[in-house]
């Protein structure tokens, strides 16, 4: 951990549980990517065993939230952090708390691939979910790093990104609505797609809430609820809001 980044501590000890607690997030986040990119895989490739697989990881995901909550409630407890060093115990219950979610979201994706498994296949073989899936995923690659580097240029960029992850949803949505309208016998196959394609537009809204949690950290400015250019504003050291 870079002491200059979180307050230039001289108890050693101190500063490797912060740099535990920051590796146990990484570790997750490794897990939740994992996750998210095996169920696209599974879905788009009917592949149950690796969706079954997909499912039953989510329980490591939820005890590893639980490990690093408990991690943060001690430290809190028994260093009572100040500053920089609050604001990174903070962003971290924050952050494992989207990563739980997102793992939530895969775990559905995967129980679609399931019952899509046993589905006759569309003719694009599902390369709109693909898609979508490949962008999202990359988008919890670079807010894992954003983290990882308390990086606020990268962390915009996902910011900016999951805007156009929500016009690709948006577009992909408007695709199966209509294939339902034209031929009903399509209603069960792309009701299962919209709730993966749903999951998939979710996670982009959890690695943009990352995103925000880097700027919280780094800034000391929280960003939630704000339009872009007001969150570019905050990177930039202005207030949020302010004109």
């Amino acid at each position: 951990m870079d002491k200059n980044k979180l307050g230039g501590h001289y108890l050693e000890k101190y500063n490797e549980e912060l740099e535990t607690l920051r590796n146990r997030v990484l570790a997750m986040g490794g897990l939740v990517e994992a996750q998210v990119t095996d169920a696209v895989n599974a879905l788009v490739s009917a592949d149950v065993r690796l969706a079954d697989q997909v499912i039953k990881n989510d329980a490591r995901v939820n005890s590893l939230e639980v490990i690093i909550d408990e991690q943060c409630a001690e430290i809190l407890a028994r260093h009572q952090p100040a500053a920089s060093d609050l604001r990174f115990i903070i962003s971290i219950v924050k952050t494992i708390t989207d990563l739980e979610r997102i793992g939530d979201q895969a775990e559905k994706v995967a129980r679609m691939a399931v019952h899509l498994a046993e589905k006759d296949r569309p003719k694009n073989q599902y390369a709109d979910i693909q898609s979508l899936g490949e962008r999202v995923a990359r988008l919890v690659h670079e807010a894992l790093d954003a983290f990882a580097r308390m990086d606020v240029e990268v962390a915009l960029s996902v910011a900016r990104e999951d805007a156009n992850v929500d016009r690709e949803y948006e577009s992909v949505m408007r695709q199966h609505i209509t294939y339902m309208m034209e031929d009903p016998r399509t209603i069960t196959r792309a009701l299962d797609v919209i709730w993966a394609l749903r999951a998939l537009e979710r996670i982009g809204d959890h690695a943009r809430n990352m995103c925000e949690y880097v700027i919280y950290l780094v800034k000391g400015k929280d960003v939630r609820h704000v339009s872009l250019e007001e969150m570019e504003r905050a990177a930039r050291g202005e207030t949020p809001g302010a004109e």
